[in-house]
């Protein structure tokens, strides 16, 4: 059940950075409960999460979720959408609320700051990583990576977020995110404008630059010197972050790590299929 006692922690609030950034944050159940650390997708925010907080929270966990600078209720900073930032923002979220024994889930880019938070800045301080349609270890085509994705494919997601993001931001929760343009699908026009109420909630400039983030970084390096138990969870017909160059390369980067792509399932896999990556999940932290 909710926690409802004195020990709660508290619902929202927000925490200043080095370099000036508040970042929104929220923090739900006891105290003393083991923490999970829920990290979003571009160019969401926390909200993305509130099946799995709910979910968790009645688990007994305690959940914490923020939004990612420039995302959200976070401040639209001017500078620092890069991975390194975004992954000492949650460095300075850590410390200040003094987890240990986390668990840290990261859906898409979020799984590339989880990826980086833990190899940099996790050490004494996480028990698990669990990696969701996640986009390590690097999604740009390159002469190292040849199956990764053409840079004009993020050039023109530049280009429609530029020429009319509110447009571009319904197209894209109305398609490929949760695979609404398959045949056989059945959209939720709540889920789509849900899609888009957060997507416009947060800066454009900063969405703008995190593609680049995304999409350029090699996390190669982070995912190999990761320790913890990691759990990866991919669909296979995940269209933004396609398995083949993604899932399986991660897991035999990483030391202790379970695979499971799941047949017919989007990139949205979270929102979709809720009930299957959440026991999937609990049965992985509870092991």
């Amino acid at each position: 059940m909710l926690s409802h006692t004195k020990e709660a922690a508290d619902l929202t609030s927000s925490i200043a950075t080095n370099d000036g950034a508040q970042i929104f944050y929220r923090d739900w159940g006891a105290k003393s409960a083991q923490p999970i650390v829920f990290h979003h997708g571009w160019p969401l925010s926390s909200d993305d999460w509130d099946n799995q907080m709910l979910f968790f929270l009645s688990k007994g966990y305690r959940v914490i979720a923020h939004d990612r600078r420039g995302h959200g209720r976070s401040s639209q900073a001017i500078d620092g959408q890069d991975m390194d930032h975004y992954a000492a923002d949650v460095a300075a979220l850590a410390s200040h609320l003094d987890l240990r024994n986390a668990i840290h889930i990261g859906h898409s880019t979020g799984g590339g700051e989880a990826a980086r938070y833990v190899a940099r800045f996790g050490h004494g301080r996480v028990a698990r990583l669990v990696l969701i349609g996640a986009v390590p270890p690097l999604m740009v085509k390159t002469k190292t990576n040849p199956g990764g994705l053409p840079i004009e494919v993020f050039d023109g997601l530049r280009q429609q977020l530029a020429a009319s993001r509110s447009r571009f931001y319904l197209e894209f929760a109305s398609g490929p995110f949760y695979g609404y343009n398959r045949p056989d699908a059945k959209p939720s026009q709540a889920v789509i404008w849900n899609w888009w109420r957060q997507g416009m909630m947060g800066s454009a400039k900063a969405h703008y630059e995190c593609i680049k983030a995304f999409s350029e970084t090699d996390f190669s390096d982070d995912l190999k010197t990761i320790t913890v138990p990691t759990l990866i969870l991919h669909g296979s017909e995940d269209q933004i972050v396609p398995v083949a160059d993604s899932a399986p390369l991660s897991a035999k980067l990483l030391k202790h790590s379970v695979l499971k792509i799941y047949d017919g399932l989007p990139h949205g896999l979270c929102t979709t299929h809720a009930d299957i990556v959440n026991a999937d999940i609990l049965k992985f932290i509870s092991a």
